[in-house]
């Protein structure tokens, strides 16, 4: 029952997910009351679970990876939800809600389910990961590519004169201004963080599936995790610390930095380096 618990506050947890990802993609959502109610409903059978299955161990229920992810995934709700009722701090969810959802949703991945019922549905959801990395990562590249024009135009205007001998003054006055750069950084950034967190909960639901608890322990998954969280935490600061501009130019090439290494741990840089 434990485990049901647990998979039944995922649900819950999802709607805040759906929240945040409404936040980045518009800006303004009515979900969040929605959503926040029903957050408080998952940290109570998130709760439940946590102690249930620690009665059934005898001891507190932290003895792997999983259960080690619930139990943080808890207390960020916790945190969370102490935070809001203090002070009211909304923006705070944008960070949280997905933070949390990914968590509980690994915690709740830590006993093997059966394989696949139907291999076209298989192949199905390994192509809805593959189609979605790829969209995060030409929002990745879009943004890259606004941050440094960004950089650029910005240099320019404070020197008020052309870039270098082979950067011609028509070809400066050509680029877009600032803040039309700095809006196309932000719904890139926004579009690649929401497909590539669905990638992320899409490709661990299926590497559960495929070879149960071992995909946990691939060098690959830990990066891409990583890269997920560092990503998330990039948008939290531009969205509720104001980051724009020169802060966030430099902060999309370092997303495109992270997600290069994603790749790179995927690809395997080893058969590179043995030519």
């Amino acid at each position: 029952m434990s485990l049901f618990w647990l998979r039944l506050a995922v649900a819950f947890y999802a709607v805040g997910l759906v929240d945040s990802i409404l936040t980045l993609l518009r800006r303004e959502t009515g979900l969040f009351r929605i959503a926040l109610p029903l957050f408080q409903i998952g940290a109570v059978l998130h709760f439940v679970s946590i102690v249930e299955h620690s009665v059934a161990l005898r001891h507190l229920a932290a003895n792997n990876f999983f259960e080690t992810a619930s139990l943080c995934a808890l207390l960020f709700a916790l945190v969370f939800l102490f935070i809001h009722w203090r002070y009211e701090f909304d923006g705070l969810s944008v960070f949280v809600f997905p933070l949390v959802f990914l968590m509980t949703l690994i915690g709740s991945m830590g006993t093997p389910v059966s394989g696949w019922a139907d291999p076209r549905v298989r192949d199905a959801w390994l192509l809805a990961h593959i189609l979605l990395v790829l969209i995060g990562y030409a929002g990745l590249v879009i943004s890259a590519g606004a941050a440094v024009f960004y950089l650029l135009q910005e240099r320019r205007l404070k020197r008020k004169q052309p870039l270098s001998p082979v950067w011609p003054a028509f070809a400066a006055d050509r680029l877009p201004p600032l803040e039309t750069l700095d809006t196309l950084i932000t719904r890139s950034m926004s579009v690649g963080f929401v497909a590539i967190t669905l990638a992320v909960v899409a490709g661990s639901t299926w590497a559960f599936i495929e070879s149960g608890t071992r995909w946990i322990a691939e060098a690959k998954i830990a990066v891409s995790l990583v890269t997920w969280g560092f990503y998330l935490l990039m948008m939290f600061l531009r969205l509720s610390a104001g980051w724009r501009g020169r802060k966030a130019a430099v902060l999309a090439l370092t997303v495109v930095g992270f997600a290069a290494l994603t790749w790179a741990a995927h690809v395997g840089l080893r058969p590179l380096l043995e030519r």
